[in-house]
């Protein structure tokens, strides 16, 4: 990863703990944050990472979202005796406090600026902070949900002020809402606010309206609050992922954010006593994939909650491993949101339509009966007939793991992908690109012509009555094969003009053993019938004179793309509503990309970036030479670099969205992933 990965740790921060029996408060622990470090340190990742040392913040940084009064009331707990203590802790919610819980919590905090100015200057691309006490539940005049500051609230408000950033976007993944962000920057368009969160009707901690999906922000802030409340619980991998898609990411993109911070809560992990969900731990990786391309890769990533220790340290580990830019394990689980989680996207997609051009033409209102009331009021009805009280929980009772067996060593080891030596190989020759860097392996073995004559059709036989193009196709096979033998991570390949060379390799990974290949055809080119009915490959084709005799079947699908490939709201709705959602489902064991004559150079990145958290990193990517201006482009981004994201001036038209928006519908009947909305 280009820059490097910052990770901020201080023993420091674990000198402080509960004091008084509280069953409440006793999850709260030092354990959280060094059983998450010797993790790290488990896996050789914090060996790999920049260390960055950690300082207190200073009152002026505290008083940039705190109040005098606040900041004044905690500096007197350092002298306070336990009952003192315990006092002052029951004045605020769900809280404890030690004689050396302001130290911590200005180490917290300074930490936090610690990272972010060590992206903003660009002395490291990302970076975790792992600090306690957490921070994304306290207020201006208020400590709440074991937070004492506000550690990402001051580290946005401090890269307003200081490094005069005008767009950041905080995501905040955390099960429990993070009332105390929100309120900060509730009026305040410079900031958008992302919170998933446990909710239940408002049945769950904190209880406040305002986490519901309708408290969009106030005044110059309305639309840059986005809550999505989770009225079930057991989550999984496919309605985190959904979310993303459908919500988060047409958002994020839309506002084009110039630094990313998350609040990392892994209580929304499986196995988590606060959380009850079932997200497992590789989905962090995914997640933190999905946001690395916003902001030129300026990501920031700050430690909240997280209480059940075997699977918190695990998703610590799979996000840091992610920011250093490692292959990501693949998604696991049936990648099908459930109907509460689709009710939420839609709920959140209604009220927001009005703020943001990505939602403008969707056309949704706010589900009238969400299912979960309706199993509330079954449930009641139940408890009725039973004689039993009716005001439980309307969620079944929570089972933890098994001592949490699937998160063993063996485990892991075992979904970890293999890291191959090579990251990046190429077929090209000297004179066709300028890139020097000496990570690129060029591949110069190549096929005989009668080695391809036995998996290419005869119709493709053509191709190989030029020596060049035979060489050429024959070294790109080679590299196909290193990249599905995982010898070599991913890779690209300059090829002819009007050649079909991309669905040769297509056709050589399935020879060699692939059972299923996502192959993304972009820009004019002819593309073989190669498509069948079992699934092998799953064509998603912008445009071409020649579409396949399946196109939108079920596993050829053409857009029909009339003009050139440009980044704009179109291509967003596209590979957000469209393409993620379809190529997660999928779950393919290779990606081929082909990228023609009218594909822009974000495009091409966004798509190389983003599908590349897919197979496990395995993604051989051709572009015709004609096209040698994307070159540079193509062998970045598959070496991690990032590239900054051009400013969105032109909304999508109706029309267009709209023939979009009707093939997702049709498309939904066979991949569920695409499925926003409940009618």
């Amino acid at each position: 990863m280009s820059g490097g990965t910052a990770l901020i740790y201080d023993e420091e921060m674990t000198n402080y703990n509960l004091l008084w029996h509280c069953d409440v408060c006793a999850i709260e622990c030092p354990e959280r944050l060094t059983t998450s470090y010797e993790r790290l340190k488990y896996y050789g990742l914090e060996e790999r990472c920049v260390p960055v040392p950690v300082r207190q913040a200073t009152e002026e940084e505290i008083l940039l979202v705190h109040s005098p009064e606040y900041l004044e009331a905690v500096k007197t707990t350092q002298k306070m005796t336990v009952e003192e203590l315990k006092q002052f802790s029951k004045t605020y919610g769900d809280m404890y406090f030690h004689q050396n819980s302001y130290h911590c919590a200005l180490l917290a905090a300074g930490a936090t600026l610690q990272l972010v100015d060590s992206v903003v200057t660009g002395r490291v691309q990302n970076g975790m902070a792992l600090v306690r006490p957490p921070g994304h539940h306290s207020q201006r005049s208020e400590a709440s949900g074991f937070c004492v500051f506000n550690n990402v609230a001051i580290a946005a408000e401090y890269a307003k002020q200081k490094c005069g950033f005008q767009r950041i976007l905080i995501v905040d993944w955390d099960i429990h809402h993070g009332q105390g962000t929100q309120f900060i920057f509730e009026d305040d368009p410079r900031v958008l606010y992302f919170s998933w969160h446990r909710y239940e009707h408002q049945e769950f901690w904190p209880n406040l309206k305002e986490s519901d999906y309708d408290a969009v922000g106030k005044e110059k802030g309305a639309g840059f609050n986005v809550n999505l409340p989770w009225n079930k619980v057991g989550m999984k991998n496919a309605d985190y992922l959904a979310v993303f898609f459908h919500v988060l990411l047409p958002i994020a993109f839309e506002f084009n954010p110039e630094l990313v911070i998350v609040s990392a809560g892994f209580d929304s992990g499986i196995g988590d006593p606060e959380g009850e969900m079932c997200a497992m731990p590789e989905c962090f990786a995914h997640l933190t994939n999905l946001l690395m391309c916003l902001a030129n890769g300026k990501l920031c990533v700050v430690f909240e909650g997280g209480y059940n220790l075997k699977t918190l340290r695990e998703s610590v580990c799979m996000t840091v491993l992610t920011l250093l830019g490692d292959p990501i394990p693949k998604i696991t689980g049936e990648m099908v949101a459930c109907l509460s989680a689709i009710e939420s996207v839609q709920n959140v997609k209604s009220v927001h339509q009005k703020y943001w051009n990505c939602f403008k033409y969707q056309e949704l209102l706010p589900v009238q009966e969400p299912s979960t009331n309706k199993q509330k009021v079954e449930k009641d009805r139940n408890s009725d007939e039973s004689g039993t009280a009716g005001n439980e929980n309307t969620n079944p009772p929570y089972t933890p793991l098994k001592e949490c067996d699937p998160f063993s060593d063996s485990y892991i080891a075992r979904i970890l992908p293999q890291v191959p030596s090579v990251r990046t190989g190429a077929v090209i020759s000297g004179d066709e690109c300028t890139l020097q860097d000496k990570t690129v392996q060029t591949e110069e073995k190549s096929l005989t012509k009668d080695d391809m004559a036995a998996f290419i059709s005869i119709s493709d036989y053509r191709c190989l009555e030029d020596e060049q193009t035979l060489i050429s196709i024959g070294r790109m096979c080679c590299l196909t094969q290193k990249i599905v033998k995982k010898q070599v991570r991913n890779g690209f390949a300059v090829l002819p003009k009007n050649t079909s060379a991309s669905s040769l390799a297509v056709a050589y990974s399935i020879a060699s053993g692939i059972n299923r290949v996502l192959y993304v055809v972009v820009g004019e080119l002819d593309v073989p019938n190669a498509v069948t009915d079992d699934g092998t490959i799953l064509l998603l084709q912008f445009s071409g004179s020649h579409m396949p005799d399946k196109a939108n079947a079920k596993y050829g699908i053409s857009f029909g793309w009339k003009k050139p490939i440009r980044y704009n709201s179109e291509f967003l709705y596209v590979l957000f509503e469209i393409i993620l959602p379809l190529a997660y489902e999928y779950c393919p064991e290779l990606v081929i990309i082909d990228l023609g004559s009218k594909c822009d150079s974000t495009v091409g990145f966004l798509l190389i970036h983003l599908l590349q958290g897919l197979a496990e990193g395995r993604t051989l990517v051709t572009v015709q030479d004609s096209e040698m201006n994307l070159v540079d482009m193509v062998a970045n981004t598959l070496l991690g670099k990032t590239t900054p994201l051009p400013e969105i001036c032109i909304p999508a038209s109706w029309e267009n969205i709209s023939d979009l928006e009707r093939q997702r519908q049709e498309l939904q009947k066979d991949w569920k992933m695409v499925q926003y909305s409940v009618c």
